[in-house]
């Protein structure tokens, strides 16, 4: 009686461990509920649950650029049960910051890769300029009288919006907002001109035809699911390539066998039909399976991170 009592404290954390999850599973959005990343987000959740036999809960937890969702993500207890989703925001954030409570790097166990998303240079609809080379001759001839608007200080959509105003010449009047849904809400209002932005969350619009006016994207090719708009690159911007990646994460120390039932709800939520006719129809494209992993996420964190880098530091934008 007494040997087996004994052996009862060694199998109980093997039992315990084997029912993961036994509780729901929070999935941490940097951005704003009904954002581009939020919208992922909420794609992947049901059938990521149904996988993993339990609810994943989608909790958005802005501000700073994106830097508190992936800092409280870093600090939460490595079990499984708070996860993160990020975009390219995740290599951008050593750069612009000069202090983080996280380190992209280290602080994370690596889920996978999730889908690639172009981005789209829009106007509000009564904007001037009706195509590319008159929004070109506006802009330079009213400067920073034209308003550049943001989804905050870091977003993806400010470096996009950097980058067009660099390789044009120009400084522009940025208006930050806290998220990509608010930026877009003004912008179809009126209140703002320009907006450089990805398709899961302007394609909606951009297909409605009359809310705003599109004036090309960022990919070096041209959209399947929007054939008729130009890349910026044809337009004249020569090496213009701007595509957001996104990538699952969770805490440091989380088990291998809890990260690897993780990547096994995000494969088979990528390879949902619903899941698939959705991104196809936000102009977006589901990585390769073979990218779906946490070595490949890694891979790809390590690279962009130096790149971005690279032109953060040369632009000389910082968020802090």
């Amino acid at each position: 009686m007494a040997f087996g009592a004994a052996l009862l404290p060694l199998h109980a954390p093997v039992a315990a461990q084997a029912a993961w999850p036994d509780k729901p599973i929070t999935l941490v959005v940097p951005y704003s509920a009904g954002g581009p990343t939020d919208v992922v987000a909420r794609m992947l959740a049901i059938p990521m649950g149904k996988s993993l036999g339990q609810t994943v809960i989608v909790e958005n937890t802005v501000g700073a650029g994106g830097t508190i969702a992936p800092a409280r993500v870093a600090r939460a207890a490595p079990n499984g049960y708070t996860i993160l989703i990020h975009h390219m925001g995740m290599a951008t954030a050593p750069a612009l910051y000069k202090k983080l409570s996280f380190d992209p790097l280290k602080d994370f166990e690596y889920i996978g890769q999730v889908l690639d998303v172009p981005m789209t240079l829009l106007s509000r609809k009564d904007f001037p300029a009706n195509n590319f080379q008159e929004l070109l001759t506006y802009v330079k001839a009213n400067k920073d009288k034209v308003s550049l608007a943001n989804a905050g200080i870091g977003a993806v959509s400010q470096l996009c919006g950097l980058l067009f105003a660099n390789q044009i010449g120009v400084n522009l009047t940025t208006v930050p907002y806290k998220g990509a849904g608010p930026a877009l809400n003004d912008l179809m209002g009126g209140q703002v001109d320009l907006l450089c932005d990805q398709t899961t969350q302007t394609a909606p619009v951009i297909k409605d035809g009359t809310r705003v006016k599109v004036f090309g994207v960022t990919t070096p090719t041209r959209l399947a699911s929007m054939p008729s708009i130009p890349t910026l690159d044809e337009q004249g911007l020569k090496g213009f390539d701007v595509k957001v990646w996104h990538g699952v994460y969770a805490p440091k120390g989380t088990p291998p066998d809890v990260t690897a039932k993780l990547n096994v709800a995000l494969r088979a939520a990528l390879q949902d039909d619903a899941v698939k006719a959705r991104i196809a129809e936000l102009s977006s494209e589901i990585v390769p399976m073979d990218k779906v992993t946490p070595e490949s996420l890694r891979t790809l964190l390590t690279s962009e991170t130096a790149k971005w880098g690279k032109v953060i530091k040369a632009s000389g934008v910082q968020a802090e």
